[in-house]
């Protein structure tokens, strides 16, 4: 049986209002927050990767250049995250059978993270999509097979996939992950500080 074809989603867009600066540019083990989950997509043989950017989109570019990845540019991306997920969702190539849905502030979602979420999906035993879990909180990224698609594109406001999910329960299998990558993420100044990171 063929592998299914996993994409995955850089969500890039946002304007980092509890950081004060656009976070997702900060420099963190030597390269931008950004890339770090672009390079684990990368190295988990994820294709596209496609970047949504909205804010500083242009910055963003040009601190990804020479990385594989797709790009689609979310104009309305100050309305929320549902627009920046509509954008990617509508920019995948018709063959994808599920996506990842990545966050750019999560440095520390390694390849191995996102391969095991993959790995999980299993639409012929009705698994159409995957949340990662730890300790028993759910984290990010989360897997979206093709089956939900058309509910994504339909979502507005500032609001995730989280609706979607709810309404598929028993479509969704747990990946239960091993550390807290999933759920660590870069929103406030302290965060990016107890990850090692120095504000300039």
């Amino acid at each position: 049986m063929t592998a299914p074809a996993v994409a995955a989603l850089v969500l890039a867009a946002g304007r980092s209002s509890r950081m004060g600066s656009n976070k997702l540019t900060l420099m963190l083990d030597g390269k931008p927050l950004v890339a770090h989950v672009c390079d684990a997509a990368l190295a988990a043989g994820l294709t596209p990767v496609v970047v949504v950017t909205g804010h500083q989109a242009e910055t963003v570019r040009r601190l990804l250049a020479g990385r594989n990845v797709s790009w689609t540019h979310n104009a309305d991306f100050a309305s929320g995250m549902a627009t920046s997920l509509t954008a990617g969702i509508a920019a995948l190539p018709p063959e994808t059978d599920a996506v990842l849905v990545c966050l750019g502030d999560m440095p520390r979602v390694s390849a191995r993270h996102m391969t095991e979420i993959a790995e999980a999906f299993d639409p012929e035993s009705g698994y159409t999509a995957c949340v990662p879990i730890h300790n028993g909180q759910r984290g990010n990224p989360v897997l979206l097979g093709k089956q939900h698609f058309a509910e994504i594109l339909a979502l507005d406001g500032d609001r995730g996939a989280r609706s979607v999910l709810a309404a598929h329960d028993a479509a969704v299998r747990r990946v239960v992950i091993d550390d807290d990558a999933i759920l660590t993420d870069v929103d406030t100044p302290e965060a990016y500080a107890s990850l090692g990171g120095r504000q300039p």
